[in-house]
């Protein structure tokens, strides 16, 4: 059974904690889930939320940001524009998560 890559990309930060959610599910349900939280600073996550990243790891997932706050105040990893699109080459499924 091959498993799919999926990479959910959150621009708004409205939706990213619930984007990341939905990441975990994806993990749950035996896929490699990502989550990039870009452009924006969400405010520092509830110990429920961080618990959730953690389970994602834990299933070889990931959430990333292209802002150097939510590194420094989530734990995310740091990924830049170009990291972020050779990232995305390797994805069968990129969703744009949260647009309004």
């Amino acid at each position: 059974m091959e498993y799919k890559k999926v990479c959910f990309m959150y621009r708004n930060k409205d939706y990213a904690v619930d984007g990341i959610r939905s990441a975990l599910g994806l993990a749950v349900e035996n896929m490699y889930s990502y989550g990039v939280v870009m452009d924006n600073e969400i405010e520092k996550l509830d110990e429920h939320n961080i618990e959730s990243i953690e389970m994602l790891r834990d299933m070889e997932g990931e959430i990333y940001s292209t802002i150097q706050a939510n590194v420094d105040n989530n734990g995310f990893e740091s990924i830049d524009i170009e990291e972020l699109g050779e990232k995305l080459r390797e994805m069968d499924i990129v969703i744009p998560y949260g647009l309004k």
